[in-house]
């Protein structure tokens, strides 16, 4: 489950991926005001990180696969992967990170393959009830329930490209940046589907080590 606030985050997501993601070596697209296409979300079972890839083009460019995690401290040891702050209304300072530099991102990501979770419900308050919001895109793994998928700890290298490949101490995992360019995955696949795409795109994928 996720869920979501009425609130305002100043600078927006979209603010921050508009500075952040033409200087990265696997962008592809023009620069200027990014605009969101889809989105789908992971759960934390800690409850203490957010989590959301956000899929975003400029104009008419490609459509980029962006996942984000949101805290509300630093993460030690990932500079090279922090947008940036903002101020979310009701919970505060987030410090706003790249996932595939987030240990618990790569750990949810593996199991939304690997055992086939899929995406959180997205839950948001409204006058002290939870509503549920239907999501604009679907996810679906490939994998199966009763793959017994070892703990991510943590991750021992990225390598920034498109693909980029996450390794970790138990999982590897392959997420596409750019999603319009027909890239084949091996292994277990999550593949996705949203307006303007109904045919489901490979999203990212993971094998155990």
């Amino acid at each position: 489950m996720a869920l979501l606030y009425q609130a305002t985050v100043r600078p927006s997501k979209l603010e921050l991926l508009s500075g952040w993601l033409p200087g990265r070596p696997w962008y592809s697209g023009p620069a200027g005001k990014m605009r969101h296409v889809a989105s789908f979300r992971f759960d934390d079972p800690a409850g203490a990180v957010g989590m959301e890839t956000i899929l975003v083009r400029v104009g008419d460019g490609p459509v980029h696969q962006m996942p984000l995690t949101y805290r509300e401290a630093p993460l030690p040891g990932a500079d090279a992967w922090l947008l940036g702050t903002a101020e979310h209304s009701v919970l505060g300072m987030r410090w706003i990170y790249d996932g595939v530099g987030d240990p618990v991102y790569a750990a949810a990501l593996a199991g939304a393959i690997i055992n086939g979770t899929g995406q959180a419900e997205k839950l948001v308050q409204v006058d002290g009830r939870l509503v549920r919001r239907e999501p604009d895109m679907s996810v679906l793994g490939g994998g199966a329930e009763a793959v017994v998928l070892p703990a991510v700890r943590e991750i021992e290298r990225v390598t920034e490209d498109d693909p980029t490949v996450i390794v970790t101490d138990t999982v590897e995992l392959v997420v596409v940046r750019r999603l319009d360019v027909g890239v084949e995955l091996a292994d277990v696949v999550l593949r996705g589907a949203w307006p303007g795409q109904e045919t489901p795109a490979p999203l990212a994928s993971a094998r155990i080590r």
